[in-house]
């Protein structure tokens, strides 16, 4: 499978998004639903801090990528839902970081919502994955 990055957008140096990532011949297909801050119990943690909400949604989204048996370099799209706007692209450093650590060049929508599931949640991460 190769895959070609069209139109990146960098910020700082950084890859903050790929206005879309072109895959050929993949013979996989990973469809991850939306992932949130949620501990082992099932809580929503780190409320009312955007920067850990997004790393333990990315930490999430990465365990369920590994169970299916794909990387998050695998990870060719992003879809980020937010209740906070401005919050979440303060702290949008993080989820480059993060996402950069894992060698992860995904085309991505980023969107400010009403709400989430949980009142407590301010960030809902999916992604879709090939090989």
């Amino acid at each position: 499978m190769n895959t070609k990055e069209i139109g990146p957008r960098l910020a700082g140096g950084k890859l903050m998004y790929n206005r879309a990532v072109r895959v050929d011949e993949p013979r996989s297909w990973l469809f991850v639903s939306g992932h949130e801050a949620r501990d082992d119990d099932g809580n929503i943690t780190h409320q009312g801090d955007m920067a850990g909400q997004m790393r333990l949604a990315l930490q999430r989204l990465g365990e369920t990528v590994e169970e299916g048996g794909m990387s998050m370099a695998d990870v060719v799209q992003i879809r980020i839902a937010t209740t906070d706007l401005p919050s979440c692209k303060a702290e949008y450093g993080v989820l480059m970081d993060a996402l950069a650590a894992a060698h992860c060049r995904p085309a991505s929508l980023l969107a400010e919502v009403s709400a989430l599931s949980d009142p407590d949640m301010l960030i809902e991460i999916e992604a879709v994955a090939v090989r």
